[in-house]
């Protein structure tokens, strides 16, 4: 575990961090070449989307080894459509480096990785990547990150000059440059710079620690073992997050960085404590080679070629092909097949995984993503992770209809490789509903179903779950005779309609006394209502919240039947609606948006526009918490709105809160519609 180091880049979208991985795999002599993302062909973006495209779109995996050292890399896209492979990344990993272009400024989804994973348990630290770059500037792209967030990133690897004149780096802790690949002084014209950079570097190492801090007042200085050892646990326990400057596609100082992995970034030996939840309670372990199995998959999708694979996080004890396992939250056995250390789509078997490791199984027949791996007695488990709610909603359907019964499958399959999107059937609007974070994320899952399973599908926004109800009270009465040759029908009901606070459903009071209408009847009045409820009246939308009192009538000895009471009580519900005056109602959510403060006027107008009410706000560091409520029918397309008004800096959550009455314009249109389709 000492020896193994696992690191999950994280950061901007187009900052290089699968170049980054590219450059590092091919000088640790983990592949042959060096492949480009415009060119489609690098080892980590192997997917038909993602070449197509030309950027990640899922999490990719590799491993090298360097100096005695095994290091795991694990490479995530930076589109805030797929934080959950950055949520996935951050459960499997000690080290989160956020990848930064050099010349780009504080970019937005270099903002939404650091508010993303600001607080996992994990060591941070920033690479400023591209410094060979026009405009490039790594004192400007770490301050702007300070200014923007709540990270002060210290300086570790200093740039020796930038854009065009960027040759190479100096580590401040070893006070030594390392210029094309050969150590070397320090230039002259920055040892000023460098000396500044050492005393920032130890202030912040001091008060890291009360020990360092006492040596520091006394002596003024760290020696330079105190810096060493210092940093790594300032490093390790959150303190300090060093900033590292390198360029990929030049090849300029990324071994330096690969370097600082093994001496500066904590392995997996040193953070060893993990939280599980034993018998559903909290508790902290320490892991160990010899500790009993805890295994995670932090990512599970499905191949063409392969089948189902699983990319699992050892944490302790040791997993072997061939044992029997527990998945807990499934609460179901497994068995493990073949395992494999992998580099991309490239795979090499292995009997074993140890503690601190990660590797894939394949074709395991239970466990998916965020499940954990336990022996088969245990009975702990690693907390669920916090996943976002969604904020982007499309209904799906096959587009031929013999697909019909393929996609479902599919799509099962599908979701199990991004928790994040859930698929709900709605029993009121008949629509199979997507909920996800962005557009992209729903697009790509859209292609996974052409190129895997052959599926062409079609996407819209989903119809508006409305309800009907009463407004006032209404008293009631309906005849149903009717004789037509042989026997008739007949049935008379007098019914109380009354509306009920929100929430408290049907109401079905049986109030006949005397035999008016035979006991045998009274089933039949009351499936009748529910039979008309769950149609609708007006508009075709389930009735809600209504009492109904059925407490007198007649019958016929010989016409009477249960359709007849069924029919009678219908059309005196119908009756009661038009007495008592309807109205439609629409479903609110609660909203907690989290924007800049610059864009607040923007945001508070357009919520008002949207019809929807401010509740309240608040500052949250940098940001503006606005909570809101708004309709659902302006909620399914807030998502690319807020975008656009916050230059893609805001974000939503939301749920589903309580019912309320339409505006009588929006309703008429609505019912209008409904009748419309009816027709």
């Amino acid at each position: 575990m000492k020896d193994i180091r696992n690191i999950a880049f994280v950061g901007a979208s187009g900052a290089g961090k699968t170049s980054l991985v590219e450059q590092i795999l091919y000088n640790a002599k983990a592949t042959t070449r060096i492949g480009k993302v415009e060119d489609g062909n690098t080892v980590m973006d192997f997917n038909v989307e993602e070449i197509e495209k030309g950027m990640s779109m899922s999490l990719g995996m590799a491993n090298f080894n360097w100096k005695n050292h095994k290091i795991n890399i694990l490479d995530t896209p930076g589109s805030a459509d797929f934080v959950s492979e950055q949520i996935s990344a951050s459960t499997a990993v000690e080290n989160l480096l956020l990848v930064a272009n050099a010349a780009a400024g504080f970019e937005v989804s270099l903002e939404q990785s650091i508010e993303l994973l600001e607080r996992t348990n994990t060591a941070k630290g920033i690479i400023i990547n591209r410094m060979d770059n026009e405009g490039a500037d790594f004192f400007k792209a770490l301050e702007a990150v300070r200014e923007n967030s709540n990270l002060n990133p210290i300086p570790i690897l200093i740039p020796v000059g930038s854009e065009h004149r960027f040759e190479g780096v100096v580590d401040i802790i070893k006070q030594e440059a390392f210029i094309k690949g050969e150590t070397s002084d320090i230039p002259s014209n920055m040892k000023d710079q460098v000396e500044e950079s050492r005393m920032i570097l130890m202030e912040a190492v001091a008060e890291s620690d009360d020990e360092l801090l006492e040596k520091y007042f006394e002596a003024g200085e760290l020696t330079s073992e105190e810096l060493t050892s210092g940093i790594k646990k300032a490093i390790s326990r959150g303190f300090v997050v060093p900033a590292f400057a390198c360029s990929a596609t030049s090849n300029i100082a990324v071994n330096d960085l690969i370097n600082t992995f093994i001496e500066y970034l904590p392995s997996a030996k040193v953070k060893n404590e993990i939280i599980v939840l034993e018998n559903d309670k909290e508790k902290s372990i320490e892991t160990s080679e010899e500790g009993n199995l805890i295994a995670y998959v932090f990512k599970s999708f499905s191949d063409p070629n392969v089948g189902d694979i699983a990319y699992v996080r050892v944490f302790s004890g040791c997993l072997k092909s061939g044992m029997d396992v527990l998945v807990p939250e499934k609460r179901s056995k497994d068995k493990i097949g073949s395992m494999y250390f992998v580099v991309g789509k490239n795979r090499k078997e292995t009997d074993e995984i140890k503690a601190g490791d990660m590797g894939a199984l394949v074709k395991i027949k239970v466990a998916r993503s965020f499940n954990s791996i336990v022996s088969v007695h245990s009975n702990m488990r690693l907390a669920e992770t916090e996943l976002p709610t969604p904020c982007y909603w499309q209904t799906i359907k096959a587009v031929n209809q013999h697909d019909e019964d393929k996609i479902g499958s599919a799509l099962t399959r599908l979701l199990d490789e991004d928790p994040t999107i859930n698929l709900e059937m709605n029993s009121e609007t008949r629509e199979s509903i997507l909920s996800g974070i962005g557009e992209q994320q729903i697009l790509f899952l859209q292609k996974k179903l052409k190129s895997r399973f052959k599926i062409d599908t079609k996407l819209k926004l989903p119809s508006i779950p409305y309800k009907e109800t009463i407004k006032g009270f209404a008293d009631v009465s309906y005849k149903h005779k009717k004789q037509s040759g042989g026997r008739g029908q007949y049935a008379e009901v007098y019914i109380k309609v009354s509306p009920k606070p929100r929430g408290e459903g049907f109401e079905f009071i049986n109030s006949i006394v005397g035999g008016v209408i035979p006991t045998k009847f009274i089933p039949a009045i009351r499936k009748g209502l529910n039979e008309i409820m769950l149609k609708g009246i007006i508009s075709n939308h389930p009735v809600i919240d209504i009492s109904v009192d059925c407490y007198y009538g007649s019958f016929h000895d010989v016409d009477s039947s249960e359709m007849a009471f069924k029919i009678a009580s219908w059309q005196a519900l119908k009756k009661a609606f038009e007495v008592g005056k309807f109205i439609l109602l629409e479903p609110i959510h609660e909203l907690q948006i989290i924007i800049p403060n610059e864009y607040m006027g923007d945001v508070m107008g357009d919520i008002t526009t949207r019809r929807g009410k401010i509740l309240g706000m608040e500052q949250k560091g940098k940001k503006q918490i606005l909570n809101a409520k708004m309709p659902l029918a302006e909620l399914f397309n807030y998502y690319p709105a807020l975008k656009s008004l916050t230059q893609g800096r805001g974000k939503f959550n939301q749920k589903f809160s309580y019912y309320e009455k339409v505006p009588d314009d929006i309703a008429t249109k609505v019912i209008a519609k409904a009748n419309k389709k009816e027709e």
